[in-house]
C-alpha cells in the first residue's frame, strides 16, 4: 500500500498497534537495492507490519551535494517493496514533512542536533549539519510511524552509532536493529550512489573493500599498530582515488584509536571521479 500523507499512515498504524501488532520501520531514500531488501527482509521476518519510507531527505544534503541528481525509482521501489511483504511503503513530499513555505534551514525548522564528538570526524568532518538532518527526519519517521523496531544497515556505521545514541538519549521507544553490510560477489558495497558509477569506475571503487579486508587479515595475523595497519592502504591506490579518510574509531562511541582491538571499526572514504563511496569492517 502507497501512502503519502502522514495522517494517513499514523491511521493505519493506530489500527495495527489495537491488534497488537508490532511493527517494523525501515527508512530509506528510496533507490532500493539489495542491501534496502535485507533490512525489509529482516522486518518482515520479525514484525507483523512493515513501514518503508521512501524519502530523499533535504535538509541532509549538504550544499553542492547530489540532491537534484539522487536516484529516484518510486515504481520500482514500490514493487520491489510488495514483493518482499511490506505493509506499507510511505513516501511523502518534502512540503509534507516540513510544511509549506518554510525554509530548511535550523534558522526556521526545529532541528534534532547530535553530539559534536559523534559527527565532528568521518562523514560528518566534510558534510557538516549532514546528521542534523539525518536525526531530525529519523526521528520524525520514529513520532510518525511509532515502531517497535526500526532497521538499518552497518554500511552507514557512524549514522548507526549517531541514530542509537540519539535513541538513548531521547528514550524513544524504538529498538534499532543493525543489519550487515550487503556486498556484490567481487566485495563492493551496495550503495544507491553505485549507479553513478562507470563500469571502469566500479573496478576501481573494488579499492574500498580490498583495503579493508586486507586491513582485518593484517589484524587477525596480529598486526594492531595502527599506523602500520593504514600504511597497508596504499598499494591499492592509484590516481583514480581520492582518499578523504581512513580512519579506526570505536565501535560504541566513535572514540580514535591508536592501537586495534576487538572493538575497533575501521572506516573509509574516499572518492572516483565525482562520486563518493563509504565504507567500513569490524575488525572482531
Amino acid at each position: 500500500m502507497l501512502i503519502h500523507t502522514i495522517d494517513e499512515v499514523r491511521e493505519k498504524v493506530k489500527e495495527w498497534k489495537k491488534q497488537g501488532f508490532t511493527v517494523g520501520l525501515v527508512p530509506t531514500m528510496g533507490a532500493l537495492h539489495n542491501g534496502h531488501l535485507s533490512l525489509i527482509k529482516k522486518s518482515v521476518e520479525k514484525c507483523d507490519k512493515t513501514v518503508v519510507s521512501v524519502f530523499v531527505n533535504p535538509i541532509q544534503f549538504c550544499p553542492g551535494e547530489d540532491l537534484e541528481k539522487y536516484p529516484r525509482t518510486l515504481d520500482a521501489d514500490e514493487k520491489l517493496c510488495n514483493d518482499a511483504g511490506v505493509d506499507i511503503i510511505f513516501a511523502p513530499s518534502p512540503k509534507e514533512m516540513y510544511g509549506d513555505g518554510h525554509i530548511l534551514s535550523n534558522d526556521f525548522l526545529t532541528y534534532v542536533i547530535p553530539p559534536f564528538f559523534y559527527v565532528n570526524k568521518l562523514c560528518g568532518k566534510s558534510r557538516v549539519g549532514h546528521f542534523d538532518g539525518v536525526c531530525t527526519v529519523v526521528n520524525k519517521l520514529f513520532n510518525i510511524v511509532q515502531p517497535d523496531f526500526a532497521f538499518f544497515g552497518e554500511k552507514d556505521r557512524q549514522q548507526l552509532i549517531i541514530l542509537k545514541k540519539m535513541v538513548k538519549d531521547l528514550n524513544i521507544p524504538v529498538r534499532i536493529i543493525p543489519c550487515p553490510i550487503v556486498r556484490e560477489e567481487n566485495g563492493l558495497a551496495l550503495s544507491s550512489r553505485n549507479k553513478y558509477l562507470s563500469d571502469e569506475d566500479k573496478q576501481h571503487a573494488l579499492a574500498l573493500s580490498k583495503i579493508l579486508f586486507n586491513i582485518k587479515a593484517c589484524y587477525n595475523n596480529g598486526i594492531k599498530d595502527v599506523s602500520e595497519l593504514s600504511e597497508t592502504a596504499y598499494s591499492y591506490l592509484n590516481n583514480h582515488h581520492s582518499l578523504e579518510y581512513l580512519e579506526f574509531r570505536d565501535a560504541d562511541d566513535l572514540e580514535e584509536k591508536k592501537t586495534a582491538d576487538d572493538n575497533t571499526i575501521v572506516f573509509i572514504a574516499l572518492k572516483i571521479g565525482n562520486v563518493r563511496l563509504i565504507d567500513n569492517i569490524a575488525l572482531r
